[in-house]
């Protein structure tokens, strides 16, 4: 191809230019063999002329296209060299602010001087597992690439950053480091990849410093080895170090610092631990004040060395370590401060003896303040014959005590290194290892010295490594393709290399220098100049003879001689070392050991393998000279160098190339001239130049066919083979068949060729375009010339047809005017006439009617004279009346002003009264109604006691009638005295009985009066209570009205935002769950790798010690009182709840037991009176004492009572004033619900006790009672009986029968004692009369129990009436009191008084509510106790028939069983819980439940724990429940990637857990339960904490879940959502097939298309619904997968430069739309997960969107509202044109949208977090199904469970 050919008009060059290196023109006109010059117009429009060299035909450097500009690759550019280079880093790094650019096989980083989010945890998941051209260029796609040839080649691999200083070398490689740390995590809890990035801020701290290119400069270089096990997880670590800038630490240039660890201990030297250093502020010492400024902007050294304390800890130094190792560093401070004093003779100095500096330097490294003083000033002379002590003078002292600083700085820094690697040594066997060199770059002065000659010399080597690594890759490419090729010309350095390192080279002229006693620099630069002066790579300056020129492979460096001995023999005293070595600090003596000297300082490979502590000799080793075996600091250098490169050329290395764009370290500004010599040192243009004598440009034949297709022929394309195609195509355009070759997969063009072929590709466009336009154009003529024909024909008919329209128009108008005049002339005559007709008739009209109104007039006003004669009248006299009437409402007015005045002081009176009673009768109604029930129930007593005392009254009335007959009889047979007695006797009783009748008459009267009264009072209060209850309302009205208002503002946002906490708090919780799993998975996976071989766990072990806290069984009843005040005790009383309903109970339980207690001490009052009554008469009437042994008994025993519940009331008042004391010590710790749960139960309980005992107390006094009548009635009736006596059954009524049973046992006793013969033989008539006296003695003292009772009970009234009354003072002092507060404070007391009231009715009810609860228990338990004695009766009854039968029957009878109803349960034997667990859960099948109901083990073991809570057995609850938990997290730990298993659990953990919430026997759970269901509920145990547990595996096992779906999703998401061609014929205009590009690989084995996702999410929507998965679960999983699919797809769009196009954005619309149907398709449009997707949606939507208006800038604003401003100005950065037609988007669109964005408080993170999991929710779906339907199927090999 012709130069005529390339450069032709409007193509594009680069030219030379002083300012920007190169510039870019464009030819005016065609080039033409022989021209001298090109015609060039540059882009400011100017014409320039370009001359050309003729004879070497050197034409410009030929631009490449716009389309090519911006690659990730400069190896995919078709134009490779210099100027194309430079462009392409220059458009990423400033308008798309990317720092990354590929070379081949070099990532080249440009140093941004700014932070950027691209180093995040979520970017290097992105990373991970991903192949190097598929993501943007990045320096973790550099680590994964190495990580991931380590594990697929298992070869050891190296990282290689080089670079300028400030270049970002040390960040560059702490970042890969990280990602080996974060990607390669150590297994086990060593925390090794922590210890490795630990060991970068000390690294930092003492071998990095501030000078003039950049603030944190590495004055070292390191390479670090990271080891991996077979698993390929970080296992150790190993640092080698390599020539540490020693001199820095006695000098540092203007603007410079020494190393940050003195900064840094000098700005802590305030801390208590290090006031002995003796350390002030940085500017006080010498050594680091030399560069003048000691602060760096932005950085604080306190926090710093913080941050090196704590890496220095977790590296396992000890602190007496860190301590000596700071007393070392200050100790080069202060001895870099020690004065010296010259002498006169100027060849001796001295020190002053109280210099501060160095008593502190001696104290600090514990030597001899003598002999250091000494021996700083003088030196030892050793000769054959003697030893010499000789002064120095100044100078000398100065650089002796200089070296002396930079020998213990280096030695110090050579131990931080050992010990580094000691705490990063590897325990276990390391398999492979990842190397990591941080080096420096190539440097050029002004003033090159020796650290400047020895960096140049290893970048040398190292360049020699490069070029030969590229050359090696790019032949093998060549051989993989099968294309035949030459060796490639390729810089070779080795002569420059073997200048300085050969025999008798630079290095070795200089240590054969330093051997030479009187060996000068210039003496050694005198043999360099004679020995090299005919290399090729060697110069003299021609102005110096003491310098010399080294032609490096990146520049010329002129080297200054002076120096270089000194630096090289790097010379010590050795008196200096002599006396550190006998130092008194360890640490200190082992820095000077013999062996360190005699073992290069960076060689550390051999040492790292010994880590054993340093033992010094008793006896003192044979000194030997420092100068004989002491090698030089260049031949140490050379050693470690060659050690270095066998290293890397053992392994596989990548490269990195830190560039530094300007020296001002200004923010994304690119300096091109820097930027050139930066490249051109670091072997990226000697990349280029390598690939470019090659075949730079490779594309797949694909992608060439779908790129160049339109250069194709019509019957070219007919071939289906599309590499002959390309064959054919390729060799009809490019005639030079060296410019292309055909490999086995892929097409290589030589350089230009692509550019080439789309400059023809570019003019067949536009060949075509001229085509359409003339064509169009043509067409667009002709429809034109026929619109204006047809439009003319149009136009002259219409004008004719007007004209004839006018014309008749005109005639019409003549004919018209002819009528209108004759009819205008006819109506004007005929006006003329009826005018003046009319006139006459009107002035007749006007004259008649001028007449009548003069009349008219008269009239009128005669009548209006009489209306106002009659008015003037009226008013007159009205006047009179009113003036009387006025008087007399004046009058009347006063006096009613006086009376309405005292009315109204009388109201106001009556007013507060009343207002009182309002207020403080609040909620008094409820009271009112209940006195009013107590009223009804007590007039319903006393009535029915009326009826009684009647019904006793006409008994009593005809047995006195009876008796009088009797007595009547008696006199006539008796003597006169008995009769008498009789009479006497009778009158008594009559006497007796009027008495009881009167006090009864008063007793009715006086409890009518009380009953009145009461009536009278309820009424009253009714009618207050009325009227409290209108107002209360206006109250409560006003009150919701005002508030109204503000809730309805607030209820919104504040329901947003607890639902916000909630989503919050759950996701928080299920992280923990999930951080819960992991760890108990790594904890078992330690536990097996700790116990090799099978490990078998007991059967009867329960996990849930380990996993929670909760109890085995939470059972209903706890014990009685006292155990429940001992729990309260032993868990301390502080631990309670500080709760006002707990607060209210314990007062009103208080309150009743005073009343109780008071009631206890009347009647223990009336009894003890009664007792002392009884036993007086006793005395009087020898009564048994058996009777006061009883009262005795009956006394103590309420006495006890009595004690027992002042015990309680004490217990309460104790517990509620520590709980109040607890409360006001912690208010703002919040209550726990143990505690609070714990005090409810104990005050429940000990009500539930306080009952019991009251029971048994009423029951004790009644069989006491029971006791004396049978006691009484059977030995004591005797006559006297007293007529108070109580009777215990007093309140029964007796009978007839009773009394004739009373009358036989008085007649059957005294027939014994007493002779009653005297009378009559039998004695019938004594005993007659005394058995009916004992009769009327027994009525009359049942009478007046009756009337004790009454009595008590009116005095009961009383005190009630008395309470209230007290209660009704109080609430008048109380209402008093309220009328004085403000309106607010009367409503909030108002409120307050009906809470309370509320409160108390509310405690009323809950504890009936709980007393008849804990009766239905007890009845319950009961119930089941006799069923299960009659159970077991019946069970032994037929047992035994049968063994009776058994013998009785000869044959072979077959017993039938009844059949009875399935009860729902399953009972198994406790010994085979083992096999229910192996067949039901460990070794179950997901497919051999096939056709059953879907959860059938959840159903089945819901039935076995039924039937262990029917039998009350909770040890066999808890194992089933522990063994079914453990077993299940076996299967899932087994089975950790099958979904089908994992879903098969979960639904089945779900529908168990749905089962025991439904039948819980919880109300809120049993709403749609079926009668049947609720008798399936369990009876004896509460297992709220176990569905706790169960949910807490649920999530678990959820988790598991979307891992699975996730890990089987993620590897197909990239290719089908991205890559594959969803929509065909786009991929044909795309800018694919460059270099190293996944997409460019077709039909590989990891394409997946958009019909395999959805096939996949088919599978797991089948599975799921098959098992019986929730609804709404299935709902969050596929929520959750659409999320991942979102963050993968976009994380990765964010990442790839050619996936931002347009025909990408359109096939991501297509491929979610097509989820969107499937979404629908399957009913799961509502699980939200399309919003999960609207972040993709809205960049697909950008991707389409125009983009270069401000109203295009507005319209993005608005659409993206899901995606960050990062996001967005990511995108538009990466945004790849499709062809050359289309431009690209310009930085001040992409500035445009930052300041519209720039409102927005966005995230810093770049993407999204694909590992995020949304909170799972397990809603209650409860059961249709009942127990008693389901069928267990053989295939479970359940045969040992019985149906119950």
């Amino acid at each position: 191809m012709s130069y005529s050919e390339l450069y032709t008009r409007y193509t594009r060059v680069w030219i030379p230019d002083p300012d920007d290196v190169w510039r870019s023109a464009e030819l005016t006109q065609d080039y033409k063999e022989g021209d001298k010059s090109l015609q060039l117009r540059l882009e400011d429009d100017t014409i320039r002329e370009y001359p050309i060299d003729v004879q070497n035909n050197q034409l410009p450097f030929l631009r490449n296209p716009d389309i090519l500009v911006g690659e990730n690759d400069l190896t995919a550019l078709s134009h490779l060299h210099e100027p194309a280079v430079l462009h392409n880093l220059k458009v990423r790094f400033l308008e798309s602010n990317h720092i990354y650019t590929y070379c081949g096989i070099v990532l080249v980083a440009i140093n941004p001087y700014e932070q950027l989010p691209i180093y995040g945890q979520d970017v290097i998941y992105a990373y991970s597992g991903q192949n190097m051209g598929d993501m943007d260029p990045h320096i973790f796609a550099v680590a994964e690439e190495a990580y991931k040839q380590m594990a697929r080649d298992e070869k050891n691999q190296s990282i290689i950053v080089s670079g300028e200083s400030g270049a970002g070398k040390t960040v560059s490689a702490k970042y890969a480091m990280r990602y080996f740390a974060t990607v390669g995590g150590s297994a086990s809890d060593t925390n090794i990849e922590e210890k490795v990035l630990a060991s970068s801020p000390i690294m930092e701290a003492i071998g990095n410093a501030k000078t003039t290119r950049n603030d944190n400069s590495s004055r070292f270089g390191k390479f670090i080895e990271i080891g991996f096990d077979k698993k390929y997880h970080i296992i150790g670590a190993n640092m080698r170090t390599y020539l540490l800038e020693k001199s820095r630490v006695v000098f540092q240039a203007d603007d410079e610092r020494n190393y940050h660890i003195f900064y840094q201990l000098c700005a802590a030297a305030s801390l208590p631990e290090f006031k002995e250093l003796a350390l002030t502020c940085a500017e006080d010492f010498f050594y680091t004040s030399h560069g003048g400024n000691t602060a760096i902007e932005g950085v604080d050294d306190a926090e710093d060395f913080e941050k090196t304390r704590q890496a220095l800890t977790l590296l396992g130094v000890r602190e007496s370590h860190q301590i000596s190792i700071f007393k070392i560093i200050a100790s080069i401070l202060h001895l870099g401060s020690v004065e010296i004093q010259s002498e006169r003779d100027g060849d001796s100095c001295s020190i002053p003896p109280q210099d501060e500096h160095l008593s502190n330097f001696c104290r600090l490294l514990g030597v001899e303040h003598s002999q250091m003083e000494h021996w700083l000033c003088h030196r030892k002379l050793v000769t054959t014959s003697e030893t010499y002590v000789k002064t120095m003078s100044l100078q000398q002292v100065v650089n002796a005590r200089d070296a002396l600083a930079k020998h213990i700085y280096a030695q110090l820094f050579s131990w931080i290194v050992e010990h580094i690697n000691k705490a990063l040594h590897a325990s276990l066997k390391q398999h492979t290892f990842i190397g990591v060199l941080d080096i420096y770059g190539f440097e050029t002065f002004e003033i090159n010295s020796f650290e400047q000659f020895c960096i140049n010399y290893a970048n040398e080597k190292l360049q020699q490594q490069f070029n030969s690594h590229v050359f090696k890759l790019e032949q093998e490419e060549y051989m993989k393709e099968q294309i035949p090729w030459t060796l490639i010309d390729f810089y070779d350095n080795q002569p420059c290399i073997d200048l300085i390192e050969a025999k008798l080279g630079i290095l070795d002229l200089l240590d054969e220098e330093c051997k030479v006693p009187k060996g000068t620099d210039q003496n050694w630069a005198q043999k360099l100049y004679e020995r090299h002066s005919n290399s090729q790579h060697f110069q003299k300056p021609r102005m110096s003879n003491t310098a010399f020129i080294v032609i490096h492979f990146a520049d010329k460096v002129e080297y200054l001689s002076d120096g270089f001995l000194e630096k090289n023999r790097d010379t010590v005293y050795e008196e200096q070392i002599n006396i550190l070595k006998a130092s008194k600090f360890p640490l200190v003596a082992d820095l000077f050991q013999d062996d360190k000297d005699s073992v290069p300082a960076t060689n550390t490979a051999k040492t790292r393998s010994s880590s054993k502590i340093n033992i010094r000799s008793s006896r003192p080793p044979l000194k030997v000279s420092n100068k004989e075996h002491k090698k030089s600091v260049g031949y140490q250098f050379r050693t470690s160098l060659n050690l270095l490169m066998e290293t890397l050329n053992a392994t596989t290395p990548h490269y990195v190339r830190c560039i530094k764009p300007n020296d001002e370290k200004l923010p994304f500004h690119f300096d091109p001239k820097r930027a050139v010599q930066q490249l051109r040192a670091c072997g990226v243009l000697e990349t280029i130049r390598i690939s470019a004598a090659g075949y730079p440009s490779r594309w797949t034949y694909h992608d060439f066919f779908n790129r160049y297709r339109v250069l194709m022929k019509k019957r070219e394309l007919a071939n289906t083979d599309k590499k002959s195609i390309c064959k054919s195509v390729l060799e009809s355009l490019i005639k030079d068949p060296d410019k292309f070759q055909f490999g086995r997969t892929k097409i290589f063009f030589r350089a230009g060729q692509v550019a080439y072929l789309e400059k023809l590709r570019a003019d067949k466009f536009r060949e075509a375009t001229i085509m359409i336009q003339k064509t169009v154009r043509g067409w667009l003529q002709k429809v034109k010339y026929r619109r204006l024909k047809a439009a003319t024909l149009t136009l002259q008919r219409f004008y004719r047809g007007h004209l004839a329209r006018r014309l008749a128009e005109h005639l019409r108008r003549t004919r018209a005017a002819i009528v209108f005049q004759k009819q205008y002339r006819m109506q004007r005559a005929r006006l003329a006439y009826r005018r003046v007709c009319w006139a006459a008739v009107i002035i007749q009209s006007f004259t008649r009617a001028m007449f009548v109104r003069r009349n008219y007039r008269q009239v009128l006003k005669e009548h209006k004279a009489t209306i106002i004669q009659k008015y003037a009248r009226g008013w007159m006299a009205r006047r009179h009346f009113q003036q009387q009437r006025d008087a007399a409402v004046v009058i009347q007015c006063a006096f009613r002003r006086l009376k309405a005045k005292q009315e109204l002081k009388a109201l106001k009176i009556e007013a507060r009264s009343a207002e009182h009673l309002k207020r403080l009768n609040v909620g008094m109604e409820n009271k009112v109604v209940q006195l009013q029930r107590k009223i009804d129930d007590q007039n319903k007593e006393f009535k029915t006691l009326s009826e009684q005392l009647s019904v006793v009254t006409s008994t009593h009335a005809m047995e006195v009638e009876k008796l009088k007959r009797e007595l009547a009889h008696y006199q006539q047979n008796q003597e006169a005295d008995a009769s008498l007695q009789l009479q006497e006797e009778v009158q008594s009783l009559r006497t007796e009985l009027q008495k009881a009748q009167s006090e009864r008459r008063v007793l009715e009267d006086a409890h009518s009066r009380e009953n009145g009264e009461l009536r009278k009072r309820v009424a009253d209060l009714e009618h207050e209570n009325a009227l409290l209850k209108d107002e209360k309302e206006h109250l409560n009205n006003q009150i919701l009205r005002q508030s109204k208002a503000a809730s309805s503002q607030s209820s919104v946002e504040e329901s947003l935002l607890m639902k916000k906490e909630l989503e919050e708090e759950r996701s928080r919780y299920q992280n923990l769950v999930k951080e819960y799993s992991r760890l108990e998975q790594r904890y078992e996976n330690l536990r097996d790798e700790q116990t090799p071989g099978h490990r078998k766990n007991p059967s009867n072990q329960s996990s849930l010690e380990s996993d929670s806290n909760y109890p085995s069984i939470s059972t209903s009843e706890v014990g009685d009182t006292e155990d429940a005040l001992q729990q309260v005790e032993e868990i301390g009383v502080e631990k309670a709840a500080m709760d006002m309903t707990v607060f209210l109970k314990l007062q009103k339980r208080v309150r009743e037991l005073e009343q109780e207690r008071k009631k206890l001490q009347v009647q223990l009052e009336k009894e003890q009176q009664g007792s002392k009554k009884v036993q007086i008469e006793q005395q009087n009437n020898g009564i048994d004492v058996d009777q006061d042994a009883d009262l005795a008994y009956n006394s103590l025993k309420r006495q006890e009572l009595e004690s027992e519940n002042k015990k309680l009331k004490n217990d309460l008042n104790e517990l509620r004033k520590a709980v109040a004391d607890q409360a006001m010590q912690d208010n703002s710790t919040p209550s726990s619900p143990d505690s609070y749960s714990l005090l409810l139960n104990q005050l429940k309980l000990a009500n539930e006790e306080l009952e019991v005992r009251k029971e048994e107390v009423l029951i004790l006094r009644t069989q006491i009672m029971k006791a004396d009548q049978r006691r009484l009635a059977g030995k004591h009736m005797e006559p006297n009986i007293n007529a108070r006596t109580s009777w215990p059954n007093s309140e029964k009524h007796v009978d007839q029968e009773d009394a004739i049973e009373a009358y036989h046992g008085v007649c059957q006793t005294n027939s014994q004692t007493e002779d009653w013969g005297y009378l009559n033989e039998d004695g019938e008539l004594g005993l007659a009369y005394q058995g009916l006296k004992q009769v009327a003695r027994l009525l009359e003292a049942q009478l007046q129990a009756q009337s004790l009772e009454h009595e008590e009970e009116v005095e009961r009234l009383k005190a009630q009436v008395e309470a209230l009354k007290e209660e009704m003072d109080k609430q008048q002092q109380t209402f008093c009191q309220t009328l004085l507060l403000s309106p607010e404070a009367q409503v909030e007391f108002g409120v307050q008084q009906e809470i309370t009231r509320l409160t108390n009715e509310n405690l009323d009810f809950k504890e009936l509510v709980e007393k008849l609860e804990k009766n239905e228990r007890k009845l319950k338990k009961q119930l089941k106790i006799y069923m299960k004695k009659v159970q077991d009766l019946e069970a032994a009854q037929a047992l035994a028939q049968s063994d009776r039968r058994h013998h009785e029957l000869t044959r072979q009878v077959t017993v039938q069983r009844k059949e009875k109803d399935f009860q729902g349960m399953l009972e198994y034997h406790k010994e085979d819980e083992a096999l229910l667990i192996r067949n039901l859960v460990t070794d179950l099948k997901p497919h051999m439940l096939s056709g059953t109901v879907p959860c059938l083990p959840a159903y089945i073991l819901y039935m076995c724990i039924r039937h262990a809570d029917y039998t009350n057995d909770d040890l066999k609850v808890h194992s089933l429940l522990s063994s079914t938990i453990n077993g299940i997290k076996k299967v899932l730990k087994k089975h950790n990637d099958d979904f089908e298993m994992t879903s098969f659990w979960l639904s089945n953990t779900c529908r168990f857990l749905h089962c025991l919430k439904q039948y819980s026997g919880d109300e809120g759970f049993m709403t749609q339960n079926t009668p049947k269901q609720n008798e399936h509920c369990l009876k004896n145990f509460d297992l709220t904490e176990y569905r706790q547990v169960l949910s807490d595996l649920s999530i678990q096992i959820y988790q598991q879940l979307i891992k699975i779906a996730e890990g089987l999703l993620q590897p197909m998401i990239v290719s089908a959502m991205l890559e594959n061609e969803s929509i065909q014929g786009l991929s044909g205009v795309r800018p694919t097939g460059y270099r190293k590009r996944s997409s460019s690989m077709v039909d590989g084995e990891n394409s997946y298309c958009l019909e395999a996702i959805i096939r996949q999410m088919n599978s797991f929507h089948i599975v799921m619904c098959d098992q019986g998965l929730d609804p709404e679960i299935i709902l969050q999983v596929f929520k959750q997968l659409f999320y991942m699919i979102n963050a993968v797809t976009l994380n990765n769009l964010l990442l790839r430069k050619d996936a931002c196009s347009w025909s990408t954005g359109m096939q991501l619309r297509y491929n979610i739309s097509q989820l969107e149907e499937w979404l629908r398709g399957k009913n799961l449009h509502q699980s939200g997960a399309v919003q999960t997707m609207e972040p993709l949606i809205q960049a697909a939507q950008l991707l389409q969107l125009k983009k270069k208006t401000h109203e295009d800038a507005e319209a993005i604003c608005s659409l993206c509202t899901s995606l960050s401003t990062q996001q967005i100005v990511k995108i538009l950065n990466l945004y790849t044109p499709l062809n050359e037609f289309e431009e690209r988007v310009t930085v001040s669109f992409i500035r445009t949208i930052q300041a519209q964005l720039q409102e927005r408080n966005d995230p810093q993170q770049l993407l999204l977090d694909s590992k995020h999991m949304f909170p799972v929710l397990f809603p209650f779906n409860p059961s249709s199904l009942t127990m008693d339907s389901i069928h267990i199927p053989a295939c479970l090999n359940l045969e040992f469970l019985n149906e119950v």
